[in-house]
């Protein structure tokens, strides 16, 4: 099986499950202590209804233990956290594709996994558009976790201690598509980070030295456009004229809506904590911070989609990078990269000893 053949038919098994999902079970009741999700200061109301599916200590706690759990993927060793490093803010760490079951690579560098609560759309191209059935694709796929959702349940009901957790949260011990992806959910929706230097300085408890708030001027004048405060992301799908891989041919958005002006456009990533979570790109090109820059200043390429902004590059001197550089490790948020409430249950201290967080 060829790597297209087998992307379109997780996407097309990924579909069946969403439908299937409705017809299962088309509500779950949520018990257990709720958990007040708090919107920061001064940030835009979250787009994420939670009415649907309230945080509860019971449901979070549950989501945590299925993260980080590797009897979600066929072989038992490839957990949602295997591609999603707490301290590379939930990112993969030093590797530009992911290591999925079989020795099979992922097709896209794993995005950062933090403030979903304020996203519509998720995956790079934006094919899925609710938080609870973005799990299901992973899950399935082929090069990645390899498992459908009726292994996973049957290997989860042999554990009695999922059965008193899944009571726990919703009232029986009965284990379903949905509730895995509600727990999963509430997880996920409590990964937030807000509270690094940058966001004590606008709280007005701190204030930035002289390089961060010359980097700030900077980056309000040529990059704000697209990673817009305070999420530093404005959730859209742009092409910045980077050259297609020839192995990878990874159209983006174009695979979704399946149009020519969506051709190599891929959702703008947060700017938050980017100095944990190399490589940057959709398929991890870029190693480090310095390689992006040169890549805006001197190697943009200009096809018929590429961000109007950029088609002439972007003039950027090696004082304005140092600068730059400078405000963008002002977005690292330590807190959140630490907080052992997101570590896996098992271990929740473990942290790479080669990781050093300033």
């Amino acid at each position: 099986m060829n790597r297209t053949t087998a992307v379109i038919l997780s996407i097309s098994l990924f579909i069946f499950l969403a439908i299937s999902w409705q017809n299962i079970e088309p509500s779950t009741k949520i018990l257990g202590k709720k958990i007040p999700f708090i919107v920061p200061k001064g940030w835009p109301k979250p787009v994420y209804d939670f009415k649907k599916n309230p945080i509860t200590e019971e449901g979070f706690e549950l989501g945590r233990k299925l993260f980080y759990d590797g009897r979600l993927s066929k072989d038992g060793t490839v957990p949602c956290a295997s591609c999603h490093q707490q301290f590379c803010a939930f990112a993969t760490y030093d590797h530009n594709l992911s290591h999925g079951i079989n020795n099979a690579f992922t097709t896209r560098n794993s995005p950062t996994l933090f403030n979903l609560a304020w996203t519509k759309d998720f995956m790079l191209d934006g094919r899925i558009h609710q938080l609870e059935q973005q799990p299901i694709a992973p899950i399935t796929a082929p090069n990645e976790m390899g498992e459908n959702m009726e292994s996973v349940i049957a290997k989860l009901k042999k554990d009695t201690s999922y059965q008193r957790m899944f009571t726990k949260a919703f009232g029986s011990a009965t284990i379903t598509t949905p509730r895995i992806m509600k727990a999963l959910t509430q997880y996920m929706l409590l990964l937030v980070s807000s509270n690094s230097k940058y966001d004590k300085v606008m709280r007005g408890e701190d204030t930035f030295i002289l390089p961060q708030k010359l980097g700030y001027e900077i980056f309000k004048n040529k990059c704000v456009s697209c990673h817009t405060e305070p999420l530093f992301t404005d959730n859209t799908y742009r092409n910045i004229g980077m050259t297609a891989d020839k192995y990878l041919k990874d159209s983006g958005r174009m695979r979704v809506t399946g149009r020519r002006e969506d051709s190599l456009k891929f959702r703008v990533p947060s700017l938050r904590n980017v100095a944990y979570s190399a490589p940057y790109g959709h398929d991890g090109r870029f190693f480090s911070l310095m390689n992006v820059f040169e890549h805006y200043r001197k190697k943009v390429v200009d096809d018929p989609t590429t961000e109007s902004l950029l088609r002439h590059k972007m003039p950027l001197s090696n004082y304005e990078i140092g600068q730059l550089t400078a405000f963008l490790y002002s977005l690292s948020d330590t807190t959140f990269l630490k907080d052992t409430r997101f570590a896996d249950p098992s271990n929740p201290n473990a942290f790479p000893s080669f990781i050093h967080l300033h």
